[in-house]
């Protein structure tokens, strides 16, 4: 999805990073740069500090960070090519058949994008360009994951004025044969979970703890050694690393 760019000297450069956030709009239905422009003048929680209408992208600047912004009108429409998870979208919702524009954060924070200051401003961003008519659901990529706009703002939002992190909006879970996978949250640690659940059985209470432990993580960073975890109203967790990118998880 990534494009070339021109800075205000003429002088092309790559979108520095992939894109993190999708944003789903009615076939016809995506916005253009004047749009965009529109809004941040309206609602000004955001700027726009570079355009380039022609080539369908503007470069965004939110609390004295940037992130660029692909796939605007009136260039080529891009679609998802794959199908992502869905969360609080109808059953019959195919992302595949939708307009998208994406975020991505700028150049300067290539190696921080996973930051947690730098995904807070993002999300601010995000429940900023919701107003965008016609839009109909918000993809945050690390975790394949689709919602509407007003789900992904209800749960950032909580999140940004001091509650917890939220995890079903940023991460997933997969059930597999054994219990739980997580989905996304390598994007903040750099490593996955595998969830099993006590004698080899899930409980309906390890969902609740799965969400717990991705929060706990989120906030402690990567795991290298074996620890044992208290996981608030739920109880401990023995965590391991089980290779490079992937930890064991058991409760005890």
């Amino acid at each position: 999805m990534a494009a070339d760019r021109h800075d205000r000297d003429g002088r092309a450069y790559a979108s520095a990073l992939a894109p993190v956030v999708a944003l789903l709009f009615d076939p016809g239905q995506r916005p253009g740069a004047d749009t965009i422009v529109a809004l941040s003048q309206a609602r000004g929680r955001f700027a726009v500090a570079h355009r380039d209408a022609g080539a369908g992208q503007v470069e965004l600047r939110c609390d004295g960070l940037g992130f660029d912004c692909h796939g605007l009108a009136p260039t080529q429409a891009l679609r998802m090519e794959t199908a992502l998870a869905h969360l609080a979208l109808p059953d019959d919702f195919q992302v595949t058949e939708h307009d998208l524009i994406t975020l991505a954060p700028g150049q300067a924070l290539a190696g921080a994008r996973q930051l947690l200051p730098v995904v807070r401003i993002l999300g601010g961003l995000v429940i900023a360009l919701g107003a965008l008519p016609g839009l109909r659901a918000v993809a945050w990529l690390p975790a394949r994951l689709a919602m509407p706009p007003a789900w992904f703002g209800q749960a950032v939002g909580a999140w940004l004025n001091g509650g917890p992190f939220p995890a079903l909006a940023l991460t997933g879970l997969d059930r597999v044969d054994t219990g739980f996978a997580s989905r996304g949250l390598g994007f903040f640690t750099g490593q996955e979970f595998h969830w099993a659940g006590h004698g080899g059985a899930l409980q309906e209470s390890d969902a609740r703890g799965a969400v717990r432990l991705t929060d706990w993580l989120v906030a402690h960073g990567r795991i290298d050694t074996a620890c044992e975890v208290e996981l608030a109203g739920f109880g401990t967790v023995r965590v391991a690393p089980d290779g490079p990118d992937r930890l064991q998880v058991h409760r005890l």
